[in-house]
């Protein structure tokens, strides 16, 4: 079974970025939401390995996001990486459950080797 990625920005650039990034990454299999209503949707209907999750964004915010997956205990195994643009929401989503923060912007290299750390 092929794990699978979920990233979750509202900017459609963004998103397409990380999933350039790891269409070669050949064992994931990649999902994408453009808020964290719909995060939480499809990370329930996919059971994710890791979720990136922008902070700001509209509908349900990443923090509020992040606080639903971590409510969830089919979830309990995700890794979330938050998406910021500055350290000073390092603390919130560390509170609401984050695992790791990856700050915009970010370049690709950066991001794959996240995402082998996260896979040891």
């Amino acid at each position: 079974m092929t794990a699978t990625i979920l990233v979750v920005d509202d900017d459609p650039f963004i998103r397409k970025l990380i999933a350039t990034t790891l269409e070669d990454v050949a064992r994931f299999e990649l999902e994408e939401a453009a808020d964290g209503a719909e995060a939480v949707e499809v990370a329930h209907r996919t059971h994710p390995r890791i979720v990136f999750l922008d902070v700001e964004m509209p509908r349900m915010n990443g923090l509020d996001a992040c606080r639903a997956l971590r409510a969830d205990d089919e979830l309990s195994n995700t890794h979330i990486v938050m998406l910021t643009a500055g350290a000073h929401h390092h603390v919130a989503a560390h509170d609401a459950g984050a695992d790791l923060f990856l700050t915009k912007p970010f370049s690709p290299l950066d991001l794959l080797q996240l995402v082998h750390e996260l896979e040891r």
